[in-house]
Protein backbone atom coordinates (compact mmCIF):
# COMPACT_ATOMS: atom_id res chain seq x y z
CA UNK A 1 0.00 0.00 0.00
CA UNK A 2 2.70 2.48 1.19
CA UNK A 3 4.26 2.12 -2.74
CA UNK A 4 0.71 2.84 -4.06
CA UNK A 5 0.45 6.06 -1.20
CA UNK A 6 3.68 7.58 -2.15
CA UNK A 7 3.46 7.10 -6.21
CA UNK A 8 0.18 8.27 -6.03
CA UNK A 9 0.47 11.09 -3.45
CA UNK A 10 3.58 12.16 -6.38
CA UNK A 11 1.65 12.10 -9.24
CA UNK A 12 -1.52 14.28 -7.70
CA UNK A 13 1.07 17.09 -6.63
CA UNK A 14 1.87 17.15 -10.18
CA UNK A 15 -1.64 16.24 -11.63
CA UNK A 16 -2.91 19.65 -9.33
CA UNK A 17 -0.52 21.78 -11.72
CA UNK A 18 -2.30 20.40 -14.82
CA UNK A 19 -5.60 21.77 -16.07
CA UNK A 20 -6.07 19.69 -19.54
CA UNK A 21 -9.15 16.98 -19.56
CA UNK A 22 -8.97 14.63 -22.08
CA UNK A 23 -11.09 15.32 -24.90
CA UNK A 24 -12.38 13.03 -27.62
CA UNK A 25 -14.22 15.56 -29.40
CA UNK A 26 -13.33 16.20 -33.16
CA UNK A 27 -11.11 18.55 -33.85
CA UNK A 28 -9.67 20.54 -37.24
CA UNK A 29 -6.75 18.22 -37.35
CA UNK A 30 -8.99 15.29 -36.64
CA UNK A 31 -11.23 16.37 -39.66
CA UNK A 32 -8.08 16.77 -41.65
CA UNK A 33 -7.13 13.68 -40.82
CA UNK A 34 -9.45 12.27 -43.21
CA UNK A 35 -8.01 12.83 -46.16
CA UNK A 36 -4.75 11.77 -45.44
CA UNK A 37 -4.04 8.02 -46.69
CA UNK A 38 -5.98 5.01 -45.60
CA UNK A 39 -4.33 4.11 -42.61
CA UNK A 40 -3.54 7.45 -40.97
CA UNK A 41 -4.39 8.37 -37.92
CA UNK A 42 -4.42 11.76 -36.15
CA UNK A 43 -5.74 12.65 -33.25
CA UNK A 44 -5.28 15.25 -30.36
CA UNK A 45 -4.52 14.29 -27.15
CA UNK A 46 -5.74 15.47 -23.90
CA UNK A 47 -2.76 18.21 -23.79
CA UNK A 48 -4.19 19.11 -27.22
CA UNK A 49 -0.87 17.77 -29.22
CA UNK A 50 -2.05 16.46 -32.00
CA UNK A 51 -0.29 13.19 -33.00
CA UNK A 52 -0.41 11.26 -36.14
CA UNK A 53 0.23 7.48 -36.53
CA UNK A 54 1.22 5.50 -39.73
CA UNK A 55 -2.10 2.98 -38.59
CA UNK A 56 -3.35 1.38 -35.20
CA UNK A 57 -0.67 1.43 -33.30
CA UNK A 58 0.34 -2.32 -31.69
CA UNK A 59 3.44 -1.93 -30.57
CA UNK A 60 2.66 0.17 -27.42
CA UNK A 61 4.41 0.62 -24.28
CA UNK A 62 2.23 2.36 -21.04
CA UNK A 63 3.67 4.38 -18.01
CA UNK A 64 0.78 4.23 -15.74
CA UNK A 65 -1.46 1.55 -14.72
CA UNK A 66 -5.00 2.92 -16.15
CA UNK A 67 -3.66 3.51 -19.25
CA UNK A 68 -2.03 -0.29 -19.09
CA UNK A 69 -5.83 -1.56 -18.07
CA UNK A 70 -7.24 0.48 -20.70
CA UNK A 71 -5.02 -1.41 -23.01
CA UNK A 72 -5.31 -4.99 -21.92
CA UNK A 73 -8.94 -4.85 -21.89
CA UNK A 74 -9.10 -3.29 -25.40
CA UNK A 75 -7.35 -6.32 -26.41
CA UNK A 76 -3.92 -4.98 -26.81
CA UNK A 77 -0.92 -5.89 -25.07
CA UNK A 78 1.68 -3.73 -24.01
CA UNK A 79 5.40 -4.91 -25.07
CA UNK A 80 6.63 -2.31 -22.09
CA UNK A 81 4.43 -1.45 -19.18
CA UNK A 82 5.77 0.43 -15.66
CA UNK A 83 6.09 -1.52 -12.48
CA UNK A 84 5.20 -4.83 -13.82
CA UNK A 85 5.26 -6.03 -10.28
CA UNK A 86 2.98 -3.39 -8.87
CA UNK A 87 0.89 -3.68 -11.38
CA UNK A 88 0.34 -7.42 -10.83
CA UNK A 89 -0.39 -6.60 -7.60
CA UNK A 90 -2.89 -3.67 -7.37
CA UNK A 91 -5.05 -4.51 -10.86
CA UNK A 92 -6.30 -8.21 -11.03
CA UNK A 93 -9.21 -6.42 -13.13
CA UNK A 94 -7.32 -6.76 -16.38
CA UNK A 95 -4.23 -8.89 -16.14
CA UNK A 96 -1.27 -8.42 -17.84
CA UNK A 97 -1.21 -10.10 -21.26
CA UNK A 98 2.13 -11.09 -23.28
CA UNK A 99 5.38 -10.74 -21.61
CA UNK A 100 5.52 -6.93 -21.48
CA UNK A 101 9.22 -5.42 -20.32
CA UNK A 102 9.17 -3.32 -17.33
CA UNK A 103 10.30 0.16 -18.22
CA UNK A 104 11.33 1.29 -14.60
CA UNK A 105 8.68 3.36 -12.14
CA UNK A 106 5.29 5.30 -13.40
CA UNK A 107 7.15 8.85 -12.25
CA UNK A 108 10.37 8.09 -13.90
CA UNK A 109 10.20 5.31 -16.62
CA UNK A 110 13.41 4.46 -18.39
CA UNK A 111 14.13 6.04 -21.61
CA UNK A 112 16.59 3.92 -22.97
CA UNK A 113 14.15 0.25 -21.75
CA UNK A 114 11.49 2.27 -24.10
CA UNK A 115 13.94 3.49 -26.53
CA UNK A 116 14.97 -0.30 -26.64
CA UNK A 117 11.41 -1.96 -27.41
CA UNK A 118 10.97 0.56 -30.60
CA UNK A 119 7.09 1.01 -29.91
CA UNK A 120 4.87 2.70 -32.37
CA UNK A 121 3.04 3.84 -29.30
CA UNK A 122 4.12 5.39 -26.05
CA UNK A 123 0.74 6.06 -24.03
CA UNK A 124 1.50 8.51 -20.96
CA UNK A 125 -0.91 10.34 -18.83
CA UNK A 126 -0.78 13.96 -17.43
CA UNK A 127 0.78 13.20 -14.15
CA UNK A 128 3.84 12.43 -16.18
CA UNK A 129 6.76 15.13 -16.13
CA UNK A 130 7.05 17.34 -19.20
CA UNK A 131 10.65 17.14 -19.09
CA UNK A 132 9.80 12.82 -19.52
CA UNK A 133 7.69 13.35 -21.41
CA UNK A 134 9.82 15.20 -24.04
CA UNK A 135 12.11 12.52 -23.75
CA UNK A 136 9.59 10.12 -24.91
CA UNK A 137 8.67 12.10 -28.16
CA UNK A 138 12.37 11.19 -29.22
CA UNK A 139 11.72 7.86 -29.06
CA UNK A 140 7.93 7.42 -30.75
CA UNK A 141 4.81 9.09 -30.87
CA UNK A 142 2.88 9.89 -27.45
CA UNK A 143 -0.37 10.24 -25.78
CA UNK A 144 -0.89 11.92 -23.15
CA UNK A 145 -4.42 10.80 -21.08
CA UNK A 146 -5.81 12.80 -18.29
CA UNK A 147 -5.37 10.71 -15.54
CA UNK A 148 -8.42 12.28 -13.11
CA UNK A 149 -10.31 15.16 -12.61
CA UNK A 150 -12.62 15.69 -9.41
CA UNK A 151 -15.07 17.36 -11.43
CA UNK A 152 -15.95 14.16 -13.70
CA UNK A 153 -14.09 11.30 -12.51
CA UNK A 154 -16.23 8.78 -14.86
CA UNK A 155 -16.60 11.45 -18.06
CA UNK A 156 -12.38 11.52 -17.62
CA UNK A 157 -11.76 7.82 -17.70
CA UNK A 158 -14.11 6.80 -20.57
CA UNK A 159 -12.47 9.80 -22.70
CA UNK A 160 -9.37 8.36 -21.80
CA UNK A 161 -10.21 5.09 -22.97
CA UNK A 162 -11.94 6.46 -25.93
CA UNK A 163 -8.70 8.14 -26.95
CA UNK A 164 -6.49 4.94 -26.26
CA UNK A 165 -9.19 3.17 -28.50
CA UNK A 166 -8.70 5.65 -31.80
CA UNK A 167 -4.75 5.51 -31.42
CA UNK A 168 -5.39 1.35 -31.55
CA UNK A 169 -7.97 0.79 -33.38
CA UNK A 170 -10.41 -0.79 -31.17
CA UNK A 171 -13.31 1.78 -30.93
CA UNK A 172 -15.46 -0.90 -31.50
CA UNK A 173 -13.86 -2.72 -28.04
CA UNK A 174 -14.22 0.47 -26.18
CA UNK A 175 -18.26 1.05 -26.61
CA UNK A 176 -18.30 -2.82 -25.70
CA UNK A 177 -16.41 -2.24 -22.48
CA UNK A 178 -18.53 1.02 -21.51
CA UNK A 179 -21.81 -0.75 -22.54
CA UNK A 180 -20.62 -3.42 -19.67
CA UNK A 181 -19.65 -0.96 -17.27
CA UNK A 182 -23.03 0.95 -17.30
CA UNK A 183 -24.69 -2.84 -17.00
CA UNK A 184 -22.72 -3.00 -14.32
CA UNK A 185 -23.61 0.12 -12.58
CA UNK A 186 -26.94 -0.32 -13.12
CA UNK A 187 -27.46 -4.24 -11.39
CA UNK A 188 -25.13 -3.30 -8.47
CA UNK A 189 -28.16 -0.03 -7.74
CA UNK A 190 -30.20 -2.45 -8.17
CA UNK A 191 -28.76 -5.05 -5.35
CA UNK A 192 -27.96 -2.39 -2.93
CA UNK A 193 -31.63 -0.89 -3.28
CA UNK A 194 -33.37 -4.31 -3.21
CA UNK A 195 -30.88 -4.80 -0.11
CA UNK A 196 -32.44 -1.55 1.23
CA UNK A 197 -29.35 0.11 1.10
CA UNK A 198 -30.23 2.97 -1.45
CA UNK A 199 -29.24 6.25 -0.08
CA UNK A 200 -27.17 4.63 2.56
CA UNK A 201 -23.76 6.88 3.60
CA UNK A 202 -20.64 4.76 2.93
CA UNK A 203 -16.87 6.35 3.49
CA UNK A 204 -14.53 4.77 1.07
CA UNK A 205 -10.84 4.40 2.33
CA UNK A 206 -7.05 3.19 2.36
CA UNK A 207 -4.68 4.28 4.98
CA UNK A 208 -0.94 3.65 5.42
CA UNK A 209 1.78 3.90 8.14
CA UNK A 210 4.61 6.51 8.34
CA UNK A 211 6.75 7.39 11.88
CA UNK A 212 4.41 5.04 13.54
CA UNK A 213 0.86 7.18 12.82
CA UNK A 214 -1.45 6.24 10.43
CA UNK A 215 -3.10 8.62 8.27
CA UNK A 216 -6.37 7.86 7.08
CA UNK A 217 -7.30 8.84 3.09
CA UNK A 218 -10.41 9.62 2.41
CA UNK A 219 -11.93 9.04 -1.20
CA UNK A 220 -14.72 12.62 -1.61
CA UNK A 221 -17.09 12.81 -4.16
CA UNK A 222 -15.06 14.27 -6.23
CA UNK A 223 -12.73 10.74 -6.33
CA UNK A 224 -13.64 7.50 -8.67
CA UNK A 225 -14.69 5.27 -5.95
CA UNK A 226 -17.07 8.63 -4.59
CA UNK A 227 -18.13 9.15 -7.87
CA UNK A 228 -19.49 5.41 -8.76
CA UNK A 229 -20.70 5.06 -5.12
CA UNK A 230 -23.14 8.13 -6.26
CA UNK A 231 -24.50 6.42 -9.41
CA UNK A 232 -24.87 3.08 -7.22
CA UNK A 233 -27.33 5.33 -4.97
CA UNK A 234 -25.32 5.36 -2.01
CA UNK A 235 -24.23 8.96 -0.05
CA UNK A 236 -20.63 10.34 0.17
CA UNK A 237 -20.36 10.30 4.04
CA UNK A 238 -17.16 12.50 3.62
CA UNK A 239 -17.16 16.12 4.58
CA UNK A 240 -13.49 16.81 4.31
CA UNK A 241 -12.64 18.39 1.02
CA UNK A 242 -10.40 16.31 -1.74
CA UNK A 243 -7.88 17.79 -4.19
CA UNK A 244 -8.77 18.66 -7.76
CA UNK A 245 -7.42 16.06 -9.56
CA UNK A 246 -8.16 12.64 -7.80
CA UNK A 247 -10.57 13.84 -5.26
CA UNK A 248 -8.93 12.35 -2.30
CA UNK A 249 -8.18 14.02 1.41
CA UNK A 250 -5.85 13.23 4.07
CA UNK A 251 -6.69 12.87 8.01
CA UNK A 252 -6.18 10.63 11.14
CA UNK A 253 -7.91 8.54 13.08
CA UNK A 254 -9.58 11.73 15.53
CA UNK A 255 -11.01 12.55 11.84
CA UNK A 256 -13.17 9.38 11.87
CA UNK A 257 -15.10 10.69 14.27
CA UNK A 258 -17.31 12.86 12.44
CA UNK A 259 -18.59 10.16 10.37
CA UNK A 260 -21.39 8.50 12.95
CA UNK A 261 -22.91 5.16 11.64
CA UNK A 262 -21.81 4.51 8.29
CA UNK A 263 -20.56 1.88 5.49
CA UNK A 264 -16.70 2.20 5.71
CA UNK A 265 -15.32 0.37 3.30
CA UNK A 266 -11.10 0.49 2.55
CA UNK A 267 -8.54 -0.51 -0.31
CA UNK A 268 -5.81 -2.30 1.25
CA UNK A 269 -3.57 -5.19 -0.41
CA UNK A 270 -1.06 -7.53 1.13
CA UNK A 271 1.35 -6.61 -1.30
CA UNK A 272 1.60 -3.43 1.38
CA UNK A 273 -0.21 -4.37 4.19
CA UNK A 274 -2.82 -3.18 5.71
CA UNK A 275 -2.93 0.17 8.20
CA UNK A 276 -6.47 -0.42 9.07
CA UNK A 277 -6.60 -4.67 10.63
CA UNK A 278 -2.85 -3.89 11.80
CA UNK A 279 -2.05 -0.89 13.85
CA UNK A 280 -5.69 1.13 14.06
CA UNK A 281 -7.22 -2.56 15.26
CA UNK A 282 -5.38 -1.66 18.84
CA UNK A 283 -6.66 1.77 18.88
CA UNK A 284 -9.13 3.02 21.47
CA UNK A 285 -10.27 5.90 18.97
CA UNK A 286 -11.05 3.35 16.33
CA UNK A 287 -12.70 0.82 18.63
CA UNK A 288 -14.89 3.50 20.07
CA UNK A 289 -16.43 4.30 16.16
CA UNK A 290 -19.98 3.45 16.42
CA UNK A 291 -19.28 1.79 12.53
CA UNK A 292 -16.59 -0.55 14.26
CA UNK A 293 -18.60 -1.35 17.10
CA UNK A 294 -21.50 -2.39 14.30
CA UNK A 295 -18.91 -4.42 12.34
CA UNK A 296 -20.01 -2.09 9.05
CA UNK A 297 -16.05 -2.01 8.12
CA UNK A 298 -15.14 -4.14 4.86
CA UNK A 299 -12.39 -4.58 3.42
CA UNK A 300 -12.33 -5.18 0.06
CA UNK A 301 -10.81 -7.87 -1.91
CA UNK A 302 -6.67 -7.28 -2.93
CA UNK A 303 -6.35 -6.18 -6.92
CA UNK A 304 -9.16 -3.25 -7.24
CA UNK A 305 -7.38 -0.69 -8.64
CA UNK A 306 -9.32 2.41 -7.54
CA UNK A 307 -7.78 4.69 -9.84
CA UNK A 308 -8.60 2.73 -13.44
CA UNK A 309 -10.68 2.26 -15.82
CA UNK A 310 -14.20 0.33 -16.20
CA UNK A 311 -12.83 -3.34 -15.82
CA UNK A 312 -11.29 -1.94 -12.47
CA UNK A 313 -14.83 -0.25 -11.61
CA UNK A 314 -16.70 -3.20 -12.29
CA UNK A 315 -14.53 -5.19 -9.95
CA UNK A 316 -15.18 -2.29 -7.28
CA UNK A 317 -18.85 -2.73 -8.05
CA UNK A 318 -18.70 -6.43 -7.60
CA UNK A 319 -16.84 -6.40 -4.14
CA UNK A 320 -18.78 -3.46 -2.76
CA UNK A 321 -22.22 -5.03 -3.33
CA UNK A 322 -20.93 -8.26 -1.95
CA UNK A 323 -19.35 -6.77 0.67
CA UNK A 324 -22.20 -4.21 1.84
CA UNK A 325 -25.12 -7.26 1.29
CA UNK A 326 -23.81 -10.33 2.37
Amino acid sequence: MRRHILATATVAVAALSLAACGTTEPSSDDAAASAKPAGKITLTDAKGTKVTLDGPATKVVATEWNVVEDLVALGVAPVGVADVKGYTAWNTAAPLTGTPKDIGTRGEPSIDTVAALAPDLVVATSDLSPAVVKQLRKVAPVIEITSADAADQIGTMTEGLDLIAKATGKESESAALKKDFDTSLAEGKKALADAGLGGAEIASADGYVASNQVSVRAYTSGSLLGAVNEKLGLKNAWTVKGDESYGLATTDVEGLTGLGDVQFTYVANDADGDAFAGPLAKNAVWKSLPFVKAGDVHRLPDGVWMFGGPRSMEAYIDSLVDALTK
